[in-house]
């Protein structure tokens, strides 16, 4: 399975935030992407765009409860939001998280294959190149894309 070597410098996200139990996110996760779908018009002025006027991504960004982008535990906060232009303040009933510089392993996959590629990221292909996790694993959904639009980042090195 190819996997991606990436740096990334710190970027804003502005989504809808939530928080449960990780074994029930299922549940209260599309929660989220229902709510920032549907008031998305909200925000649409603040999100970051490419040379063509196309939107940059949209983020499915993690953190541990205290909002230290550690990784999940029991429990865990997720941002359904889209990456927008730095130092913007979020509208009322929005959340705006700055996630730190890393450098990321990434791997895409799809809703049927996420569980699958997740596993292999963690049991095989980290520990066999002797990487290891500092951090919260972040989704990145390129707008205009459906089923392989789907990537998965691994946080294995601080800035």
């Amino acid at each position: 399975m190819p996997v991606q070597i990436e740096y990334r410098d710190s970027f804003s996200v502005i989504g809808k935030l939530g928080e449960g139990l990780a074994a029930e996110g299922g549940k209260w996760i599309p929660v989220l992407w229902e709510k920032a779908n549907h008031n998305f018009d909200e925000i649409r002025d603040l999100a970051k765009k490419d040379n063509e006027g196309n939107l940059v991504g949209l983020w499915g960004a993690m953190s541990d409860i205290s909002e230290s982008f550690e990784r999940w535990t029991d429990q865990g906060k997720y941002l359904a939001g889209c990456e927008v232009v730095d130092n913007c303040n979020a509208p009322a009933g929005w959340a705006r998280w700055v996630i730190p510089a890393y450098k990321y392993a990434i791997i895409q996959c799809n809703l049927d294959t996420y569980d699958e590629k997740f596993r292999y990221m963690i049991t095989e292909y980290l520990p066999s190149n002797n990487y290891s996790i500092v951090g919260a694993v972040h989704e990145f959904y390129k707008p205009g894309e459906t089923d392989e639009g789907l990537w998965l980042y691994f946080p294995i090195e601080r800035a």
